[in-house]
C-alpha cells in the first residue's frame, strides 16, 4: 500500500493546502490533514499541512500502514477521538515520533463516505489540556463535519479521487457471475444457469478477482458489493 501526497501531484486542486490552513486558523487547530483510501488497493492519497520534515519521516517509515487514525477511522461512520487509541501500540509508535516534530497526539478524525466505496478522512490535532480539548470539540464538531464533506466533494470533483479509486472495469459476464456467487450459488449452479461450463465460470471468477485485487472469491464479492457493482445476496 502506497502513500501519495496529492499536493505534489501536477494538476491537482491547488486550494486544498490553503483550505486546511484556513480551517486550522478558523477552528483553532494546530494541524489538519485529509486522506482518501483506495477501496481496492488500499493506497492512501491526501493533503496535510504538517511540517515537511514530519511528512517525509512518516512516508519513509511507512506509518500509513500502521497509523490507526487512518486504518481504524476508515471503518467508522462517526468522528473518532484519538483518545480511544491510547492503549494501541501502533498509535504509540507513530505519535512517539510525532512528538519529536512538535505534533500532539490529541486529535480527531472525521470520516466521510462516498457512493463508490470511497472514504475521506479529515483529521485535526491540537496541543492542549483535556478540558480545553473537550470544550473545543463540542464547539466545532458541526463545522468539522461540514468541512470534511466539502473537502471530499471538492477532491472528487477534480477527478483525483476517480483516478485514485480506479473503478475496476469488470465485464458484464464477470459482474453477472459475482452476483450469482453473492446469491449463494456454486460454480456448477452458475454454469447450469448461464449454460456455460464450470471451468468457464472459474475463468471469469479468476479475472474478476484479479481486477478487484482480491485473494479469494468471497473477498472479490465483498469488494464488488462495496463498490456498488453488485447487490448483496
Amino acid at each position: 500500500m502506497k502513500l501519495i501526497d496529492l499536493s505534489s501531484v501536477q494538476n491537482v486542486h491547488q486550494h486544498a493546502g490553503s483550505y486546511l490552513d484556513e480551517l486550522c486558523q478558523l477552528l483553532e487547530f494546530d494541524y489538519a490533514s485529509y486522506a482518501t483510501i483506495n477501496p481496492v488497493s488500499g493506497d492512501v492519497q491526501g493533503y496535510a499541512n504538517y511540517p515537511d520534515a514530519w511528512k517525509l519521516h512518516y512516508a519513509k517509515q511507512s506509518y500509513h500502514n500502521l497509523d490507526p487514525t487512518l486504518t481504524q477511522s476508515a471503518k467508522s461512520i462517526a468522528p473518532v477521538d484519538w483518545g480511544c487509541f491510547e492503549q494501541n501500540t501502533k498509535f504509540t509508535k507513530v505519535f512517539k515520533d510525532a512528538h519529536d516534530f512538535g505534533i500532539s497526539d490529541r486529535g480527531l478524525t472525521v470520516p466521510v463516505r462516498g457512493p463508490y466505496g470511497d472514504c475521506g478522512l479529515l483529521s485535526v490535532t491540537r496541543d492542549c489540556s483535556p478540558v480545553e480539548w473537550e470544550k473545543l470539540k463540542k464547539s466545532v464538531i458541526g463545522d468539522l463535519q461540514a468541512s470534511a464533506v466539502h473537502m471530499h466533494d471538492n477532491v472528487t470533483k477534480t477527478g483525483v479521487l476517480a483516478r485514485a479509486i480506479s473503478m475496476p472495469a469488470l465485464s458484464s459476464r464477470e459482474v453477472e457471475i459475482l452476483q450469482w456467487v453473492a446469491a449463494g450459488k456454486s460454480q456448477q449452479d452458475i454454469g447450469d444457469i448461464l449454460s456455460i461450463s464450470h471451468r468457464t465460470v472459474e475463468v471469469h471468477l479468476r479475472s474478476g478477482r484479479e481486477k478487484l485485487g482480491a485473494l479469494s472469491t468471497p473477498q472479490a464479492v465483498g469488494r464488488a458489493i462495496g463498490l456498488n457493482l453488485i447487490m448483496p445476496g
